[in-house]
């Protein structure tokens, strides 16, 4: 969905809980929720959290719309 430079914003098929995204790298897993774009599970390292809400902020509708899709 969307790439920073070592880390990946993802949304899965058939996942479960409230709606929400990974923000994945190397080292590192979390999911945050997408209406209130807070920190569910996971650790990830503040920087690349920071760069990832910067992208998520304005695009909570097409990660909802994408969310809907893939799990509605």
């Amino acid at each position: 969905m969307f790439r920073g430079p070592r880390w990946k914003i993802a949304i899965y098929a058939r996942d479960h809980g409230i709606p929400h995204f990974h923000i994945e790298g190397p080292d590192f897993r979390c999911s945050v929720a997408i209406a209130s774009l807070e920190l569910i599970v996971g650790t990830v390292p503040a920087s690349v959290l920071s760069g990832a809400l910067e992208w998520a902020q304005p695009n909570q509708q097409l990660l909802m719309q994408t969310w809907q899709e893939l799990n509605g």
